[in-house]
């Protein structure tokens, strides 16, 4: 018999009496702090029924409240029980002062260690002892005690992925990596971003949906030496030979003997990526902490000649695959057959299935018509699937996980006529994608420095998107990968070639439409300047995917505008056209014909 929403929380008040705790504080987030939570450690969707990426449950003795953000203001009212919870925005009623404010001083606050970035537990902890109220590591989660039909962990086996499309072995990249924990000062470092232990030992997964990697932890020593803690189960044969020596595998129960065998040795672990629980326990064994980025992410990021070849080549295919979507949906239009987002989505994977080297989404397809699309993170799955209507706008942001490559991008489309006021928008959004498309900067410059390249036609007449401009993208790994970003407050992480990152800009009417025009790009030099006097990069476009010209409002681009526009349809028509044949080579030709 399913336990009710009610049971499960008595369960937890149970559990938080045997401990003294006055709240006990539940993320989305699982112990391995990433962006996907396998079904498994999907803890606040227990507790809740709440099935959003963001958010936060915080049960107290008599009640319970729910923490989301704007995505979230009506589904979460349609799945979790206000009778049960109050509803109240993450943003505007920050978690730890809401608690402050709530509890009598001597509380006490319960949390789960392994579920929290130690710059969180450091935070937290400081700010309620302000308030005279104690944060309580629980040593067993009281939500795993009493977690009936849990679904099983992933049994799914690891994937040597091959050193010739890594473009490096993992012994030449431990040997690189370990070399800069050493410049840090460092013995070893903490590596717990799961793209990064499975970058270092050209391994891949299937334990988390959409992000091709195993679950597991990693200690990587000075001198290139590297432990794996995971599910021994998983490993194929011949992993030790992939690997290279110095590598060794254990089981992940036995990551805390050897975190208390750190004693005296420093140990480098980013704060705000790594759990709290490791780093206390380091700490607590009389390792001392360095408190630094994960040293494999800036190299991850900077992607080799052969990464960038599979990424040329995968969106290639994927181009074919997304552009013969849009030549079907153009035809079912014609025919004045309407689908809801579900089945769009649906179809449009069909393409991509036919790949060989597909492998599955690399995020959840936002399929979003009319008034759904101007919600930028919209999810078909957490609600009934609208249907299309004629004249209006279609968004489709979708992205794949190929062998080879990562894919991620966004067309907006006409479905049917569409008014003046929505392809002079369209338009504004095109002038900032092709200002940041046709950037060039120095060495050393920043996301955050190229941001308003791509607002300033939006600006100017007097709008704006809330949601970044870029993100970096992985090499069959991450679609969404640091450190580099492109947002008005990015960080300080300059762009370097081999970078993949989006080109992203939007613009979303509430309750009506939004639009987005996204292709990945490729930081490469330039070597157009003849007598530069600094280090020049540009962008290179990886995407191949016509954008709809029935939305463009040709009178407000430029003529350097237009030529873009034209030369990029040319080199989108040159590249996929020999892979497209019949009614969808129209189409293509059709798509890609000069304004």
């Amino acid at each position: 018999m399913t336990q009710t929403t009610a049971a499960r929380l008595e369960a937890i008040r149970l559990e938080m009496a045997k401990a003294n705790l006055d709240a006990f504080i539940i993320p989305r987030a699982d112990e391995y702090l990433g962006e996907y939570v396998p079904e498994r450690n999907e803890r606040m969707q227990w507790i809740s029924n709440f099935t959003g990426s963001a958010g936060m449950v915080i049960v107290l003795k008599e009640s319970a409240v729910i923490f989301v953000d704007g995505r979230y203001t009506v589904q979460v009212k349609q799945q979790v029980d206000g009778t049960l919870f109050e509803y109240l925005s993450l943003t505007d009623n920050p978690q730890i002062e809401w608690l402050s404010d709530k509890l009598k001083s001597d509380a006490r606050v319960g949390y789960d260690s392994r579920l929290h970035p130690l710059s969180w537990q450091k935070s937290a902890e400081s700010k309620l002892a302000k308030a005279q109220i104690q944060l309580v590591s629980v040593d067993e989660n009281p939500i795993d005690l009493h977690w009936q039909n849990r679904p099983a962990a992933s049994t799914s086996p690891v994937v040597l992925f091959d050193d010739k499309s890594a473009g490096k072995t993992s012994l030449q990249k431990r040997l690189e990596i370990g070399a800069a924990v050493a410049k840090a000062g460092a013995d070893t470092a903490l590596i717990t971003s799961l793209d990064s232990f499975c970058w270092l030992l050209n391994i891949r997964g299937n334990d988390v949906p959409c992000l091709p990697i195993v679950l597991g932890t990693a200690l990587l020593h000075a001198n290139g030496d590297m432990e794996l803690f995971t599910d021994l189960s998983k490993l194929p044969a011949g992993i030790d030979e992939h690997v290279g020596t110095g590598v060794t595998f254990s089981d992940e129960a036995t990551l805390k003997t050897a975190l208390n065998k750190l004693a005296g040795r420093k140990l480098l672990a980013d704060p705000n990526s790594a759990n709290a629980w490791s780093q206390l326990t380091a700490e607590q064994a009389g390792a001392q902490l360095i408190a630094g980025l994960d040293p494999v992410s800036l190299p991850k990021a900077q992607k080799n000649e052969s990464e960038l070849a599979g990424l040329r080549a995968c969106h290639v295919r994927d181009g074919v695959a997304v552009s013969r979507f849009l030549a079907w949906l153009d035809r079912e239009v014609s025919a004045g057959n309407f689908y809801d987002e579900g089945v769009l989505a649906d179809k449009l994977e069909t393409f991509r299935l036919e790949d060989e080297l597909y492998r599955e989404p690399s995020f959840d397809t936002i399929s979003a018509v009319g008034g759904n699309a101007a919600m930028c993170h919209y999810n078909h799955n957490n609600g009934t699937p609208a249907t299309m209507t004629n004249n209006s706008i279609y968004l489709v942001d979708s992205g794949a996980q190929y062998l080879d490559g990562t894919t991620d991008v966004t067309r907006t489309l006409a479905i049917g006529q569409v008014s003046d006021e929505q392809k002079k928008m369209v338009t504004l959004v095109l002038k900032g994608h092709i200002a940041l498309d046709q950037a060039r900067f120095p060495r050393g410059t920043t996301g955050q420095q190229l941001d308003a390249f791509a607002r300033q036609y939006l600006w100017q007449h007097g709008f704006d998107y809330d949601h970044g401009t870029g993100h970096g993208v992985g090499h069959f790994l991450s679609v969404h990968e640091g450190p580099q970003r492109v947002a008005k407050n990015s960080n300080d992480v300059a762009l370097l070639p081999g970078m993949v990152i989006s080109n992203e800009p939007g613009y979303y009417r509430a309750d009506e439409f939004g639009i987005r025009l996204e292709n990945l790009v490729a930081v490469r030099p330039c070597e157009a300047l003849a007598g530069a006097e600094r280090e020049i990069f540009e962008f290179e476009a990886l995407t191949m995917i016509p954008m709809d010209t029935r939305l463009i409002d040709k009178t407000l681009l430029s003529d350097a505008e237009i030529n873009w526009f034209n030369d990029y349809h040319t080199q989108v028509f040159d590249t996929l056209s020999p892979f497209m044949q019949g009614e969808e080579l129209d189409w293509l030709a059709n798509a890609t014909k000069a304004i």
